[in-house]
């Protein structure tokens, strides 16, 4: 993967989590009850913009 294309990659994620993830419900709620692990965990294994985030993260390494 060039610099370009890290560059846009990076971006994509940045442009994901700011669209969606900043004020999400699901997560503010899920952490309110559970804990921050508990809704992280979602996150990363649940949440379709969470396993979006993590399969551009993966074209970066």
């Amino acid at each position: 993967m060039n610099k370009m294309e890290k560059h846009t990659a990076i971006s994509a994620v940045d442009e994901l989590m700011n669209t969606y993830c900043r004020d999400c419900p699901v997560k503010k709620q899920l952490r309110a009850e559970k804990g921050k692990l508990h809704a992280h965990k979602f996150c990363i294994s649940d949440c379709s913009i969470g396993i979006k985030i993590k399969e551009i993260g993966r074209q970066l390494s």
